[in-house]
């Protein structure tokens, strides 16, 4: 089977005519592959929604993995997401401009308040937000590339104080906004803080790409809090520019997937009284970056 491709308008890019009733050869799996590295982020429409035509897909580009908060998981298919506020919510309510919003995430990579992040994800849209819903992405990659060669030799060697963000109130940088109106009935584990390298090569390909996650980031590890707190603002704005954004408005059916070393994403959100259904499935991560540290008194 032959692969078809084109260019998403600023990042990625779209395989066309791709047929998972006839099974794919082994050329194309590696074709798909090849893609995904070279990409970063690759868009699949008309796939279904069925979840093991999304479980099939997904396998071809790696083991999957469980989410590590079980009140997440599809019920009946514990290597899959369900991401929705039908049956009840499994997040927080923010009010952004006095509208109720459901599923609202900044900016971040999945797991970077771990040293073993999943090296990438697909979702599926199941049931499409009439009202808002949209997902974006930003390339680390390409804005390390594009980025001011003085900024640049700042970053080497220096590190980065992450933590898990359950509430946006606790962001640092980068914060949306919003109050909170409602509670999420999801538990979750205590994470520890984790240093990891702002910059850094990805554990596959080599290329250099940055780490920032603007949802979990704390603070800059050695620096006074005034001197890192500007240099964190910097690189937020540097890989935020929109020439490494696309934003996705999606069509029920539709599969998007992307590098999690190297790619960040941001949901919208929707009202909270729009029905949403996406379900999701994540890659196995086995690099290690950053290292454990000691929570702070």
């Amino acid at each position: 089977m032959s692969l078809r491709t084109r260019a998403l308008p600023t990042i990625g890019q779209e395989v066309l005519d791709l047929d998972l009733d006839t099974g794919l050869d082994e050329a194309t799996e590696q074709a798909l592959r090849d893609l995904w590295r070279e990409a970063g982020l690759v868009l699949f429409r008309g796939v279904g929604t069925e979840p093991e035509r999304l479980r099939r897909l997904s396998r071809v580009f790696g083991e999957l993995e469980p989410h590590p908060i079980p009140d997440f998981r599809l019920p009946g298919h514990p290597d899959m997401i369900l991401l929705t506020n039908r049956g009840g919510l499994r997040g927080p309510v923010y009010a952004f401009d006095g509208v109720p919003t459901y599923g609202r995430i900044p900016w971040h990579t999945d797991l970077a308040f771990s040293t073993t992040p999943n090296a990438g994800a697909l979702l599926n849209m199941v049931e499409k937000a009439a009202v808002g819903g949209r997902t974006a992405w930003l390339d680390t990659q390409a804005a390390c590339a594009a980025m001011d060669p003085a900024l640049r030799e700042r970053l080497d060697g220096v590190e980065a104080l992450f933590e898990f963000c359950a509430d946006l109130g606790g962001m640092r940088f980068d914060n949306p906004g919003g109050v909170r109106v409602g509670e999420t009935k999801a538990s979750f584990p205590d994470f520890a803080p984790i240093a990891r390298p702002i910059l850094f090569r990805h554990p596959e390909t080599g290329a250099p790409i940055l780490n920032v996650c603007p949802l979990n980031i704390r603070s800059i590890v050695g620096l006074a809090q005034a001197e890192g707190d500007a240099l964190i603002e910097a690189l937020i704005a540097a890989v935020t520019d929109p020439r490494f954004v696309y934003e996705h408005d999606w069509a029920e059916g539709d599969v998007m997937l992307w590098d999690n070393y190297r790619m960040m994403h941001r949901a919208e959100g929707h009202p909270v009284d729009v029905p949403r259904v996406v379900h999701r499935t994540t890659l196995r991560g086995t690099a290690t970056v950053g290292r454990t540290v000691a929570r702070a008194a």
